[in-house]
């Protein structure tokens, strides 16, 4: 129940300056430097906001707001809106006046919101929840309208990053994948991004180099070179009998009665959808442009066609030693910090790997 302000001394060393304590658990928070608003979210629903003296050794509250029935889960302050956006347990997406404090309206989800990204320009606001789905809203000062939702991953989504140049959506979930949704596009591409063994945490997005850094509870950070031509995965296709040898699958009586044989376990080859046996897709491949740093399973004719070229990886990958659970990255510094759950905070220096 206490909020720290980490200060860097003369001797290179980071002390805290403040030490404040809060009435319940913070659950998330949001600082903005321009006006050194510090907005934290608790356990019970409650907002507080604070102003950060010049020198960061005082902390003074504003003003609270009430803004959801259980814990927050994310906040984003919206300088250019006056708008403090967040999502909660309670199932709902709320926006206040960050002047007035007034409640603007809210949204009600299909499951917890935990994914928050805001696009200034249009106004549209990108929530993702634990069912997997990405809901798109379009903004006014006291209503919001549904402009669309996306589904793409098997398990919750867990982290959102937007990048406004581009125009494009990443989203990281509780299935070890982000998917990269290309909206300004129009075009409805979704690539996928493999390279974690666990949950990916949090997204962070440099626009300077297209590179896209991703932490998750496997410890791993991974930047990916997102300036290269990517291919969208190949959906799964369906059949009853092998596409390369035609036999049978345990499901298809007739065939396997008609040739008297044993049916098969179906698998999909990645790179091209396909429906095969395990005899006829028997090889394993990175195909790093479709987003799979490590090896997958493919049938042995695309295997074939792979060249060393299409094998080089496109994301770099290191080690954090510790479960991330949130994740900051400065890019005017390439500077990133990561807190995990073993209650350690840790400053990397990225420039050698996002240059």
């Amino acid at each position: 129940r206490t909020v720290r302000v980490w200060l860097k001394r003369d001797s290179g060393q980071y002390w805290p300056s403040i030490y404040h304590a809060i009435p319940s658990p913070c659950s998330c928070m949001s600082f903005n430097p321009e006006t050194r608003r510090l907005s934290i979210g608790l356990d019970n629903g409650t907002i507080s906001e604070f102003i950060l003296s010049e020198d960061y050794n005082k902390m003074t509250l504003v003003k609270s707001y009430q803004a959801h029935q259980s814990r927050v889960i994310m906040i984003l302050f919206v300088l250019e809106m006056e708008w403090v956006l967040s999502t909660g347990q309670d199932k709902h997406f709320t926006w206040h006046c960050s002047e007035s404090g007034q409640r603007l309206g809210g949204y009600r989800t299909s499951a917890g919101a935990c994914g928050l990204q805001f696009d200034v320009e249009t106004r549209h606001v990108f929530v993702g929840d634990h069912s997997g789905q990405v809901t798109i809203l379009k903004l006014e000062q006291e209503s919001c309208s549904l402009v669309t939702t996306f589904k793409g991953h098997t398990g919750g989504v867990t982290a959102l990053c937007w990048d406004p140049i581009q125009r494009v959506l990443f989203s990281g979930s509780s299935d070890h994948s982000i998917i990269m949704w290309d909206i300004g596009g129009r075009k409805g591409t979704a690539i996928e991004l493999q390279g974690h063994n666990d949950k990916v945490q949090s997204l962070s997005y440099a626009h300077h180099t297209r590179q896209l850094i991703s932490c998750g509870a496997d410890g791993g950070i991974v930047v990916w070179n997102m300036d290269v031509e990517r291919q969208e995965t190949p959906e799964w296709l369906d059949s009853d009998s092998c596409q390369k040898c035609d036999q049978p699958f345990f499901w298809n009586f007739k065939q396997m009665w008609d040739s008297k044989k044993i049916g098969l376990r179906q698998h999909h080859c990645r790179k091209c959808g396909k429906a095969v046996c395990g005899k006829c897709s028997s090889k394993r491949s990175s195909i790093p442009l479709m987003g799979f740093e490590f090896e997958v399973r493919v049938c042995d004719s695309c295997h074939e066609s792979i060249t060393d070229e299409e094998r080089a990886p496109t994301a770099t990958f290191h080690d954090s030693k510790h479960n991330i659970v949130h994740v900051h990255f400065d890019a005017t510094r390439g500077w990133l910090l990561t807190s995990g759950t073993d209650k350690v905070i840790k400053l990397w220096d990225m420039t050698p790997v996002v240059s």
